[in-house]
């Protein structure tokens, strides 16, 4: 687990002028590799990596690393699981290896099968294999998109990073907003692929890859998509289709058990990383060091579930009771994500993360078993109202306005459901998923914004990402969707960042690439029936886990947001957004951000959207407004 930076010049081909910026990139990003820095040029381009030692701790996994004559050069920043397997083939077509690194088993597949070599990797990497030969540059992200990669073409050449940040910070990109960015933000809580909230900038999305040559504008192609068709050769049997579906799962957990360095695991007490915790222990020669967080809110915490994980399987189980400092962490936060980015449970996970790393260099954690089983609330409110929508239409919109028209704040849920039926299935995604829908963002924008962003622009994307999507159903398409989006964008997005802040490495089985390609084959209702979610894996883990785990529906971080608004962050947020600096921005009526901090100061609950304004006015003064070198600044 690494750091990777580069530059593909457009005008020189001087060492110092290639390698001066990628070395102001790989300071920026020491923390994501503290154990070695290496830099290489050939021709016109530099190669920079800052090393995360997991694999082969020796100085011949040191990176960049290069090809028997030379011509071949790459950067990987993320672990590649079956390179045991692909080594073995290699060597015996003659190819020769300096080290024990699972990079270097990407190189030499790559001269075997060109840019296929993608789709026999089975791991998480953001990636840049320079090729001399045929002089260009390929980037790369993994299936899932678990590692990020950013890039910027500009007057200079083609420059990427592994985050924003660092990519900024080598003063060839400029640091002005991306508008269109700042619009999906508001609504989602995170800027979704390719869009970044610097103009220019973009991500590498999920499995696609981009070709670069000097002075030319990058190609993108996908390489890698999930088919959410149900799969008509599925054993029939309900036993055989349990036993395929622990088999392919245990497989997954044991190849990302394979580490040099100490390993441990996320313990949060839900189903999918007790899951994983129990399938390692049965790995496991020696007990599974565990780690969980909670708050001192007992309603909030989740401490009492991952201790009877713990207890069933005999895990050196380690907790940390969170209170946080809000007004400390805040400015890490914004610095370290890069981009504004306002999932609150990045609190929790950043602490997480601190804690871990003080024992272990990598964990493995439960992430993807939402989107791949069906685990959301939104999952099963989706299914409804798809047999509502079946109704008459008179009837139907006459249930709509009578659900809309319940006058008390606590039936605001059905309200939201009368909302729900008059919107398109892109629209009612949006609602669930953001902060801002968009006549909420239309409410608090400037004029000049008003007009520019008139029609939704958010909900369209994710009418493209439904239009052309693989599943059938309503369920289906939700967790397609998810898959294309949430997932990478926010929640990989939240758990990279977190732990790679700290230096630590977090692999999620569930997000094998094999493994959820065989559960998005899975028709949904062997993931959701009625109120129960997940019904295939819980019924799996029947022999593995407290029955009490079995029965709890998803929860999540649970976390005081709103309390935190009204309370510790109170001050911060009124100083920050209602200060001369965010007014004189342009981008909000005064008056509208005055009115959704009055109304939360009454008790409404808004806490979610004024943590999101005071996030991306944070973001403004901590990138725009100045250049900062490191957290705090």
């Amino acid at each position: 687990m690494c750091g990777i930076a580069g530059f593909l010049s457009s005008q020189s081909t001087a060492d110092g002028f290639l390698r001066e910026p990628v070395a102001r990139m790989c300071e920026r990003m020491v923390h994501r590799g503290p154990d070695m820095h290496g830099y290489a040029v050939d021709g016109p381009v530099c190669l920079g990596h800052r090393r995360l030692s997991i694999i082969d701790l020796s100085p011949e996994g040191a990176q960049p690393m290069a090809n028997e004559d030379g011509s071949v050069q790459i950067v990987v920043n993320g672990e590649i699981y079956n390179f045991g397997e692909l080594r073995a083939e290699l060597e015996g077509k003659g190819h020769r290896f300096r080290s024990h690194s699972d990079s270097e088993v990407a190189l030499h597949l790559y001269e075997e099968l060109g840019t296929k070599f993608l789709g026999r990797l089975r791991g998480m990497f953001a990636l840049a294999l320079w090729d001399r030969k045929q002089r260009r540059l390929l980037l790369a992200r993994d299936p899932v998109g678990k590692k990020p990669l950013y890039y910027y073409q500009g007057p200079q050449g083609l420059l990427f990073a592994s985050e924003v940040q660092a990519l900024v910070g080598s003063d060839r990109v400029p640091r002005e907003p991306d508008l269109d960015a700042i619009d999906a933000y508001l609504g989602l809580q995170y800027v979704p692929s390719p869009l970044c909230a610097f103009r220019g900038v973009r991500k590498l999305a999920p499995g696609s890859f981009a070709l670069c040559t000097p002075g030319q504008e990058p190609t993108v192609q996908r390489y890698h998509r999930l088919d959410f068709h149900p799969d008509p050769d599925l054993p029939r049997d309900r036993g055989a289709l349990l036993a395929e579906l622990r088999r392919q799962l245990q497989e997954a957990v044991r190849l990302r058990m394979v580490a040099d360095v100490p390993l441990g695991a996320f313990l949060s007490g839900g189903l999918d990383s007790s899951l994983v915790v129990a399938l390692m222990a049965g790995l496991s020669s020696r007990p599974v060091k565990t780690f969980s967080v909670g708050f001192p809110e007992q309603d909030l915490s989740e401490l009492p579930y991952a201790r009877l994980v713990a207890q069933r399987w005999g895990t050196d189980h380690h907790e940390i009771m969170v209170n946080p400092d809000m007004v400390a962490i805040v400015p890490k936060l914004v610095w370290h994500y890069g981009e504004p980015f306002a999932d609150a449970s990045s609190v929790p996970t950043w602490y997480l993360a601190e804690v871990t790393k003080r024992h272990v260099t990598v964990a493995l954690s439960g992430d993807g078993g939402d989107e791949t089983f069906g685990g959301y609330d939104r999952y099963r409110i989706a299914r409804l109202l798809h047999k509502l929508l079946r109704l008459p239409r008179p009837l139907r919109a006459a249930l709509s306005a009578g659900l809309r028209s319940l006058p008390f704040p606590s039936l605001q849920p059905l309200r939201n459901t009368g909302l729900r039926l008059r919107q398109t299935e892109a629209e009612r995604y949006e609602g669930w998923i953001g902060h801002f829908e968009h006549r909420e963002r239309l409410a608090i924008y400037h004029p000049d914004l008003q007009a520019r962003f008139a029609r939704d622009v958010v909900s369209a994307r994710f009418d493209q990402t439904i239009t052309g999507g693989t599943a059938a159903d309503a369920v289906g398409r939700l967790m397609e969707l998810d898959s294309e989006t949430y997932l990478p964008d926010d929640i990989l997005v939240k758990v990279d960042i977190a732990s790679m802040a700290h230096a630590l490495e977090v692999r999620a089985p569930i997000l094998d690439r094999e493994f959820m390609r065989f559960a998005a084959s899975l028709p949904t209702d062997l993931k959701l029936r009625g109120f129960s979610s997940k019904v295939l894996l819980r019924e799996m883990a029947k022999d593995l886990l407290p029955a009490k785990i079995l029965r709890r529906r998803k929860r999540g971080f649970g976390l005081p947001i709103h309390r935190w608004m009204r309370r510790e962050l109170v001050a911060m947020s009124r100083d920050t957004l209602l200060d001369g600096t965010a007014r004189g921005r342009g981008l909000f009526a005064p008056a509208a951000v005055e009115a959704l901090l009055a109304a939360h100061a009454r008790g409404e609950p808004h806490g979610h959207q004024i943590w999101n304004l005071m996030m991306l006015e944070l973001w403004f003064r901590t990138f725009i407004d100045r250049r900062p070198d490191k957290p705090g600044d």
